[in-house]
């Protein structure tokens, strides 16, 4: 059972998938495969590998200005491969708009699929460093629904050129939401009209971006089901457990952190009784979403698998 919505529909046990970064340029990727293989004891079921719009800088050679596109961040498809060969556990690569025209995302499609690849998370993605606003690739995709649907048209054999019997792909396409609104959005509800776009595009299960407190994940599915959105969504939690962290966390994915968890972070004495803290607020809520009958839980690591480990493990003690 290799697609995540075939996991979801048909098997009872709770699916637990992690999301993984892959290594800045220039450092092994050694590190990464370590946290996945301290985690495996959990037996995940899927592993995200985000993937990174390049940012450009111009280069001067020669009285030549020359435009250069730079990944931070590459290796996402490698990464992939390794987990699958290595683990036997399903990667799902993330596929964002930015830095993609239509042809150069059908050809990363190909190559996904002739590498056996079966999930894609697709994602408008985050303008690249040192750009204010998301500006799509000449002929490339504006919104995340347009390459849900581009994905959703190769899965049926339609490809961008007139092919004489084309193979048709068969990716199962989830999406992201978010709780709170992403940030661009006017309001929750236009946010969730987008995402029923999605939906209608072609995307058969929903991630959400990290939140904090269960009543907000509670309210959101309620009024995408009352919308019409009746595939699966899945939770996507962060355990936080630093002072460091409640005050980057915020501002970086514009989520609001609960007093009750600042507050256990902040009083804390030591650091260690500060980790303790952030990963019990975590388990609490992760108890709350199980019991609302969510179908499955997606742990954000963010390269870092300790905290992610300590959540598992307190879980799934109080579930034995």
């Amino acid at each position: 059972m290799a697609k995540v919505i075939d996991w979801l529909r048909d098997n009872r046990k709770l699916m637990f998938s992690l999301e993984i970064t892959p290594p800045d340029r220039g450092k092994s990727v050694d590190d990464i495969l370590s946290v996945v293989e301290n985690l495996m004891p959990y037996e995940p079921q899927f592993i995200n590998v985000t993937y990174h719009q390049p940012h450009v800088v111009y280069e001067e050679k020669d009285g030549v200005i020359s435009r250069r596109p730079r990944r931070k961040k590459p290796g996402t498809v490698g990464i992939c491969s390794a987990i699958k060969n290595r683990f036997q556990v399903e990667p799902v690569p993330h596929l964002i708009c930015g830095g993609f025209d239509r042809f150069e995302t059908e050809d990363a499609l190909i190559d996904l699929h002739f590498l056996g690849i079966e999930n894609i998370l697709a994602l408008r993605g985050d303008p690249p460093p040192g750009q204010a606003r998301f500006i799509p690739e000449k002929d490339g995709h504006q919104y995340a629904c347009q390459l849900v649907e581009q994905i959703a048209r190769l899965n049926r054999g339609h490809y961008l050129d007139e092919l004489e019997d084309p193979f048709p792909t068969h990716f199962c396409i989830g999406v992201a939401a978010y709780p709170e609104k992403h940030f661009e959005s006017p309001n929750l509800e236009k946010d969730l009209r987008y995402l029923k776009n999605k939906v209608d595009m072609g995307a058969e299960y929903i991630i959400t971006q990290m939140f904090f407190e269960f009543g907000q994940f509670k309210e959101f599915v309620e009024r995408a089901r009352a919308i019409g959105i009746q595939v699966p969504i899945i939770p996507g939690l962060k355990p936080l457990v630093g002072k460091t962290q409640i005050q980057t966390i915020p501002s970086s994915f514009h989520v609001n952190i609960p007093s009750g968890l600042v507050a256990v972070i902040e009083e804390a004495r030591t650091r260690e009784q500060a980790f303790a803290g952030g990963v019990r607020f975590l388990a609490n809520l992760v108890e709350q979403l199980l019991d609302y009958g969510v179908p499955g839980i997606h742990v954000f690591t963010m390269g870092q698998g300790r905290a992610a480990r300590a959540l598992l493990e307190t879980v799934f003690a109080s579930r034995r």
